[in-house]
């Protein structure tokens, strides 16, 4: 589909992923509504480090997915819904699950709801490659068994079933994208990225991490930016899941090597028990497939890990007052 002078809401804008989606489409041309949770401050988060072009292409209205009034009515004029409102947060879901089912499930539905009444063109919902869990078979494809190993899994397979249903259901044009481990600039400390390079860059005495072994798939956000407008202009990916990833897994042993290689700094490594998950939960490996994203929805990646890493570590230098490395967060 063409993005030029298209209305386009994005739902969750201010968070590390929307934030940039909303760079590529107003690169694209696409007129954007950023639907930003509401709070008394009026603070639009990542997108306040966007360029002056983007903020000139983008209303914000703030609201929350929690509210069906007020989705229906921000939801209501735009051609294209990109749903990424949701609570990530992995650490929080063991202390505050209830909060997780009602934004990122009745969230979800109360955006498939509007999108319905509304009669839009396309939407597309954002998943996790947390719902796969400890990998069965690597590389994982969208066939791989769900098997959610925290609150915060459990409740985006609820929010993804919600979206495939209403496509089952009423014929919603809806589309699933399920990422794999983004990463890159505006990331929080919560990630385990951004929370190694800040505690390198800041020069720890000891650098404290959680589990070491686990396989992740990192995804440069800007990457996974384009596979967002992929998936949603991919008339084959309506009704199903695509898979974004890079297809390469690394320890995150591995991952704390190659950052202190890059930032030339190599304190001790302190295992923080705070930071690992409860035995059953931790996801071992994750290591995607992405031959459906190459072949029905013509996305591969263009960045490498390396050139993503040098970049996030540039933002991470740029905002030292963004991070707490002393801290651990949740």
């Amino acid at each position: 589909m063409g993005y030029a002078g298209k209305k386009v809401l994005v739902t969750g804008a201010s968070g590390f992923i929307g934030s940039h989606l909303v760079e590529a489409l107003v690169a694209a041309g696409a007129q954007v509504t950023a639907f930003v949770h509401y709070n008394a401050r009026s603070d639009a988060g990542n997108l306040n480090d966007v360029s002056a072009g983007t903020r000139d292409g983008m209303e914000i209205v703030f609201g929350d997915v929690r509210d069906p009034f007020m989705v229906n009515k921000v939801v209501r004029s735009h051609a294209v819904v990109f749903h990424l409102a949701a609570l990530i947060g992995i650490p929080y879901s063991y202390h505050a699950p209830q909060s997780y089912v009602e934004t990122n499930v009745h969230g979800t539905l109360n955006v498939m709801q509007a999108a319905l009444e509304a009669g839009v063109e396309k939407v597309l919902h954002t998943s996790t490659s947390e719902v796969y869990g400890t990998a069965r078979y690597v590389p994982i494809d969208e066939a791989h068994p769900l098997q959610p190993q925290s609150p915060y899994a459990a409740s985006k397979v609820g929010a993804d079933a919600m979206a495939l249903s209403y496509h089952a259901s009423f014929g919603l044009p809806v589309a699933l994208i399920r990422p794999f481990n983004a990463f890159g600039p505006r990331q929080s400390a919560r990630a385990v990225i951004p929370t190694i390079l800040s505690q390198l860059v800041l020069h720890v005495d000891a650098l404290r991490v959680g589990a070491l072994d686990p396989i992740r798939d990192f995804t440069y956000v800007k990457d996974l930016a384009l596979a967002f407008l992929a998936v949603a202009d991919a008339t084959d990916a309506v009704g199903t899941v695509t898979n974004i990833g890079s297809g390469t897994g690394i320890t995150i042993q591995e991952l704390v090597d190659r950052c202190c290689a890059l930032v030339g700094h190599r304190p001790p490594i302190a295992v923080d028990e705070a930071r690992i998950r409860p035995e059953h939960s931790e996801v071992m490996r994750l290591l995607c497939d992405n031959s459906r994203a190459a072949t029905v929805v013509r996305w591969e990646p263009r960045w490498t890990f390396d050139a993503g890493l040098a970049e996030t570590l540039d933002f991470v230098r740029a905002h030292p007052q963004s991070f707490q490395p002393a801290r651990y967060t949740i």
